[in-house]
C-alpha cells in the first residue's frame, strides 16, 4: 500500500475529513515550530550578549511560555483528532469488508479460510490505529516542517540551509531501501499470524475428532512449528525496526553536528551573530525530527498496512452480476429449466457443470443423484442464487432467473442445507430465521409438522431455550428437524433439500423422511441425496456424472445410492 493510499478515503471517508483537520494542525505546528525558535533564540543571545534581565525579557518570556502551551493544546487536538477518526474509519473499513463479504456470497467464502477472514476483521484492522494516529499525522509534518524550516534558515543562513539540503534527502533514500525489505519480512509475518489463526480456529472447531482419533498431540506439533515461525518473522521484523531506527537517528545527528561546527567556527571568527546561530542551531534538528518519526512510525504501522492490502483484495473483488427488477413468476405454475448450464471453478481441470439440462415441473418431486463431485451442491447455489452459471441459461416460466429479484426469489424459496446452521439463541429465534414474525402458535406448528415438537417440549425452557453455536446441546436428528420446522414455517412454493438424511441414525432417518413426506405435498422438490430411503418418494431421479445429467441408474435398496454402469 502506498504511504497515502487513496483506496483509504474511497472506502473510509472519515479519512477524508481527518487528512484536512491534520494538514491544518500540520500548519499551525510549522507555525509554532518556527516562532518559537526565534523567541528563544532572541532570549538566549539577549541575555547573552545585552545582560538583559527578567524585566527586559518579560514580553518574550511570555511569549515563549504562549507558544509552548499552544504547541501541546495543538498536539494534543491532533492526537485527540488522530484516534477518533482512526476508530471511526476502522468502523467504516469493518462495515464495507463485512458487506462485500455478503455480497460476494458462500461460494466466494468457502474458498476462504474462516480463520484468516476472522484475523482480518479483528487484528486487521485494529492494526491500522498506528497508521492513523501516528504515520499519518508525521507523513504530514514531513512534508510541512522541513519545507518551512529550509525556507527560514536560508533567509539567516545559507551555509546552513544548504547542508540540510543536501543531507535531508538521504533519509528517506534509506527510508525507501528499508522499506523494501521491511514490506517483504512484514508480509511474512503476515501470512505466519494468518495461518496460525487459521489453524488454531479449525483445531478447536475439530478438536472433538482429533481427540478420538488420537490426533491432537500431532496437531500441537504443527502448531508449535508454525508459532515458532511468527516468532522468527516477527524478531527479524524487530531486528530491521531497531536497525533502520539507528540509521536515521545517525544521519540526522551528523547533519546536525556539521550545521553546529560550521555555525561554531565562524562564531568563533567573529563572522556570524550569536542569535542568528542560535534560530539555525534551534531549527535544524526540527528539519529532520519529522522525516526521522515517520521512518519510525513506519514500522509501528506496517501491520495494519499489510492487513489492509488484503482488505482492498476482497473489497476489490468482483461481486456477482446484480440483481434484476423483474417479478418473480407463480412458482405453483411455473416450470424451471436448466439449458445447457455450465459452471467452472478456478483451480479445476474440468468444469463443475458441463451443459447441464435439468427441468423442474411445478409441484414434480426430483431427485438428484451420483458420486461426490458430481456437480449436485452446486446445482442447489445456482437455483439460491448463490452462483451464476459460466454459460447457459436458468429459466423460471421463461424469464432469466438474473432478471429476477434475487432478494425477492429466495422469499420464494425453502432450503434445507445438509449440515443446518444453528446460531447462538432461542429454539424459537432459530425456528423464526425464515419467518421473523411469526408467533409462537405457528411455531409450535411448524415444530409438529417436523417431528421436534416432542423434544422441544422436553427442553428445560421450551421455545425459550438457549441453544450454543451450531445447536450445541441438540443431536444432529434434532438439529435437522428444526431445520425443517423453519422451511414448513417459511411455506415457500419451492423446496431445496441437501442431503437431509446424512449421517443420521435409522430412527432420526425415519423422522425426518416422514417430516419431508409432508412438506413436500404441493410443492416443487429437488432432493439431493445419496441414500435409496431419500428418494422413494420423488417422482423422477435424475443422475450427475461428471457434471451431466446421465441415464437412471441402479438404487441399492435400503443403503447408498448406487452408481452402476
Amino acid at each position: 500500500m502506498r504511504p497515502l493510499d487513496p483506496r483509504l478515503s474511497r472506502y473510509a471517508r472519515a479519512t477524508r475529513t481527518y487528512l484536512a483537520v491534520t494538514v491544518g494542525l500540520g500548519l499551525a505546528t510549522t507555525a509554532l515550530i518556527i516562532i518559537q525558535a526565534a523567541v528563544l533564540a532572541h532570549v538566549i543571545a539577549a541575555a547573552e550578549q545585552d545582560g538583559a534581565g527578567l524585566a527586559a525579557l518579560r514580553g518574550s518570556l511570555i511569549l515563549l511560555a504562549v507558544v509552548i502551551a499552544l504547541r501541546a493544546v495543538v498536539s494534543y487536538g491532533q492526537e485527540l483528532g488522530a484516534h477518533l477518526a482512526a476508530a471511526k474509519a476502522m468502523s467504516q473499513l469493518r462495515h464495507a469488508l463485512m458487506r462485500r463479504a455478503v455480497a460476494l456470497g458462500p461460494s466466494w467464502l468457502a474458498g476462504e479460510r474462516s480463520g484468516e477472514l476472522a484475523l482480518l476483521v479483528g487484528r486487521g484492522i485494529e492494526a491500522l490505529d498506528p497508521y492513523f494516529a501516528r504515520y499519518l499525522p508525521q507523513l504530514v509534518l514531513a512534508g510541512l516542517v522541513p519545507l518551512a524550516v529550509v525556507i527560514t534558515i536560508v533567509s539567516a543562513d545559507w551555509l546552513s540551509a544548504l547542508i540540510i539540503i543536501v543531507t535531508l534527502p538521504l533519509i528517506p533514500v534509506f527510508m525507501a531501501l528499508i522499506g523494501i525489505a521491511t514490506r517483504q519480512r512484514m508480509h511474512r509475518q503476515w501470512r505466519a499470524l494468518s495461518t496460525l489463526s487459521a489453524h488454531i480456529l479449525d483445531i478447536v472447531a475439530g478438536l472433538a475428532t482429533l481427540r478420538l482419533f488420537g490426533r491432537a498431540q500431532a496437531q500441537a506439533e504443527v502448531l508449535r512449528r508454525t508459532g515458532d515461525e511468527y516468532r522468527r518473522a516477527t524478531m527479524t521484523q524487530l531486528r530491521l525496526a531497531f536497525l533502520s531506527a539507528f540509521v536515521l537517528e545517525l544521519l540526522s545527528t551528523l547533519s546536525v553536528a556539521l550545521i553546529a561546527v560550521s555555525i561554531g567556527l565562524r562564531l568563533l571568527h567573529g563572522t556570524f551573530d550569536l542569535e542568528t546561530g542560535l534560530l539555525v542551531l534551534i531549527l535544524a534538528p526540527e528539519a529532520y525530527l519529522p522525516v526521522r518519526a515517520v521512518g519510525a512510525q513506519f514500522h509501528a504501522s506496517m501491520e495494519g498496512v499489510t492487513a489492509a492490502q488484503r482488505v482492498f483484495d476482497v473489497l476489490e473483488t468482483p461481486v456477482p452480476a446484480p440483481s434484476g427488477h423483474v417479478p418473480v413468476p407463480d412458482l405453483n405454475a411455473a416450470e424451471i429449466r436448466l439449458d445447457a448450464v455450465s459452471v467452472t471453478r478456478a483451480g479445476r481441470d474440468r468444469p463443475v457443470l458441463d451443459g447441464l439440462d435439468l427441468v423442474l415441473a411445478p409441484g414434480e418431486r426430483v431427485a438428484l443423484v451420483g458420486p461426490s463431485g458430481s456437480g449436485k451442491t452446486t446445482v442447489l447455489s445456482l437455483l439460491l442464487g448463490f452462483l451464476a452459471p459460466t454459460s447457459g441459461t436458468i429459466r423460471v416460466g421463461g424469464t432469466d432467473l438474473a432478471a429476477l429479484n434475487v432478494e425477492q426469489w429466495r422469499r420464494h424459496v425453502a432450503w434445507v442445507p445438509q449440515r443446518p446452521y444453528l446460531f447462538s439463541g432461542t429454539v424459537a429465534d432459530n425456528v423464526r430465521l425464515g419467518a421473523p414474525d411469526a408467533g409462537d402458535a405457528d411455531v409450535w406448528a411448524a415444530l409438529r409438522q417436523a417431528e421436534a415438537a416432542t423434544f422441544v417440549a422436553d427442553l428445560p425452557e421450551g421455545l425459550a431455550t438457549r441453544l450454543g453455536e451450531h445447536g450445541a446441546g441438540l443431536s444432529a436428528g434434532q438439529r435437522q428437524r428444526i431445520a425443517l420446522a423453519r422451511a414448513f414455517l417459511r411455506d415457500a412454493p419451492l423446496l431445496l433439500l441437501d442431503e437431509p438424511t446424512a449421517g443420521l441414525d435409522a430412527e432420526s432417518e425415519a423422522a425426518v423422511l416422514a417430516a419431508i413426506e409432508r412438506l413436500s405435498a404441493g410443492r416443487t422438490v429437488l432432493l439431493v441425496a445419496h441414500r435409496a430411503a431419500s428418494v422413494r418418494s420423488a417422482e423422477r431421479v435424475v443422475v450427475l456424472h461428471a457434471g451431466r445429467a446421465g441415464p437412471r441408474r441402479a438404487l441399492a435398496v435400503g443403503g447408498p445410492v448406487g452408481v452402476t454402469a
